[in-house]
């Protein structure tokens, strides 16, 4: 009889199929996310933004309840619903509704230069909420970012140094979601990812509901297929399974390097504003765009960068 060794060998994926993994599905995510603003531009011709704007989150949050109730998720316990609140306000109630008006007075594209500030505010409210002492070069390209995004807005609203409230609008957006997604990003280590977003959704649903309603009421929707079609990619793709893919991303990590990723988004939005939409592409748009986008990441770059650790002999 042959002795058999009693230690069992797990074979563990090698790092680099992790980091091309994550990559991938953050991709995905991102490339979900893409296609938000110009087709919340294109429902918003037919349908109103406040129907847009909750009726979107309705539909996300019966997919999510569905998932949550075949996975019986565990429940979020004390705290951690007030801080799925901020989460539910930051990105299922704040950004849709704020882009959604918006989006009915400006182009796709020029808002997609705006919400590009998004990664460099996010990492603001991550460096707040935990405290991070990053260096002062952060805080500068940071500050560029905001500063170059302010001065496209005001030049293409047509009276340069005043920001109109559009472009109010669109900041707001930027600030709410930056605050879902920071909160989120750290409550997702007690839940899980999808089952953050999947939660803050449930928990908003009677509120966007009652607005959903509220909205047909005020203006029965007349949309034509093509914007059914926009508003459904909004709610099913953009609300929920762009998160799913998104967070899946940044679980398989490294998060430093998948977070990044976010920084093409305005370029693709543009692309399918210009595609989709039909909008020309300015030399303004394009400029602006490149400047905020490199901004932001810089200041993703400067902030993510690893802390030297003493080694001990």
């Amino acid at each position: 009889m042959e002795a058999k060794s009693s230690a069992i060998a797990i074979d563990h994926p090698p790092i680099s199929s992790l980091l091309t993994a994550g990559l991938l599905w953050g991709l995905l995510g991102v490339t979900a996310f893409s296609f938000t603003v110009p087709l919340t531009r294109f429902a918003v011709e037919g349908l109103s933004p406040l129907f847009v704007g909750a009726g979107r989150a309705v539909v996300a949050a019966a997919l999510a309840a569905a998932a949550l109730a075949l996975t019986r998720s565990q429940r979020p316990r004390g705290a951690q619903w007030l801080r799925l609140g901020v989460v539910a306000g930051g990105v299922v109630a704040g950004f849709p509704l704020l882009t959604s008006y918006a989006m009915t007075a400006a182009p796709a594209s020029h808002g997609a230069v705006v919400i590009a500030l998004l990664p460099a505010v996010t990492a603001v409210v991550v460096v707040l909420r935990t405290g991070e002492r990053p260096p002062r070069a952060f805080w500068l390209v940071s500050a560029a970012g905001a500063l170059a995004a302010v001065v496209f807005a005001s030049a293409q609203s047509g009276s340069p140094g005043r920001l109109h409230g559009v472009d109010l609008l669109l900041l707001g957006a930027v600030v709410a979601a930056a605050l879902g997604y920071a909160e989120g990003g750290l409550l997702s280590r007690e839940l899980g990812a999808w089952q953050t977003i999947s939660w803050a959704l449930v928990l908003s649903s009677p509120v966007m509901l009652v607005l959903g309603v509220l909205a047909v009421v005020q203006q029965p929707p007349t949309g034509t297929p093509g914007q059914w079609a926009a508003f459904a990619y909004l709610g099913v793709i953009s609300m929920f399974l762009g998160f799913v893919a998104w967070y899946r991303g940044l679980g398989l990590g490294p998060m430093a390097r998948v977070s990044q990723i976010q920084l093409v988004q305005p370029v693709l939005s543009i692309g399918w504003a210009a595609l989709l939409l039909g909008e020309d592409l300015m030399a303004g748009t394009v400029a602006g765009g490149a400047a905020v986008v490199l901004c932001a990441g810089l200041a993703v770059r400067v902030r993510l960068r690893p802390a030297r650790v003493p080694t001990s002999r």
